[in-house]
């Protein structure tokens, strides 16, 4: 790929203007609707399931980890950038510094009055956020499984908590899918990334493509449709 650009990528937009096509291409969109999709089936899982809490830690989390995690991400890099500068690191602080005064402020709020437990999730997450993107501890968290479990598990169990302010044995046992299923995505990600960059073996890119592509249609549109079935049963 030319200068390590990813505007090629099929998660990029095709069209629009060149900014607007990096900031989409930035918020990896569709693995952030995983994320999401996990945090909706959490709270699925509960009952009763209030939707007003749903659509908060749906926003919740699209603006702490859709945007101000892949502001992170993108200056977190030590080596390549593959969406250059499009914000200077002042820009970029402003930006991650925001979403997560918004979720943070929002998510207390909501946890002070319905669900004091999720005030821990939220400082595992937040810890999780810097830890992973700007490669602390010596990279020690930048690891699959932990991303894995800050971007699968814990949404999903934010999303139980939320509705319950408890953790059981039954969302434990659940939140390991949504676990697997990010283990496969980042786990897939990299292999396809690598092969990208290094542009070998273009016949393993494009299946290791359709799987991601698979993987998060589907697991989206799974999400919908329980959407669709909880409001039908309600």
């Amino acid at each position: 790929m030319k200068d390590d650009s990813r505007l090629n990528e099929w998660f990029v937009p095709k069209f629009g203007p060149h900014k607007f096509r990096l900031f989409c291409g930035m918020l990896f969109l569709p693995y952030t609707g995983m994320c999401i999709s996990f945090v909706v089936w959490g709270n699925l899982v509960a009952d009763p399931m209030d939707f007003e809490r749903l659509v908060i830690l749906v926003l919740i989390y699209f603006v702490s980890l859709g945007i101000g995690a892949h502001v992170a991400d993108n200056i977190g890099s030590r080596k390549i950038k593959p969406w250059g500068d499009f914000f200077n690191k002042r820009q970029s602080w402003i930006i991650i510094l925001a979403c997560l005064g918004f979720s943070y402020g929002l998510g207390l709020y909501y946890a002070l009055s319905y669900a004091p437990l999720l005030i821990f999730i939220g400082i595992i997450e937040g810890f999780f956020l810097f830890a992973y993107n700007f490669e602390l501890f010596r990279g020690m968290f930048h690891k699959n499984y932990w991303f894995a479990f800050s971007w699968g598990m814990l949404p999903f169990l934010a999303g139980f908590v939320i509705q319950t302010n408890t953790i059981t044995s039954v969302s434990l046992f659940l939140s390991l899918i949504p676990f697997i299923l990010s283990y496969i995505e980042i786990k897939i990600s990299r292999l396809y990334k690598y092969n990208k960059r290094s542009n070998s073996n273009s016949r393993k890119t494009y299946q290791y493509e359709i799987i991601l592509k698979s993987l998060s249609i589907v697991t989206i549109t799974l999400t919908f449709i329980l959407l669709f079935a909880s409001a039908i049963l309600k």
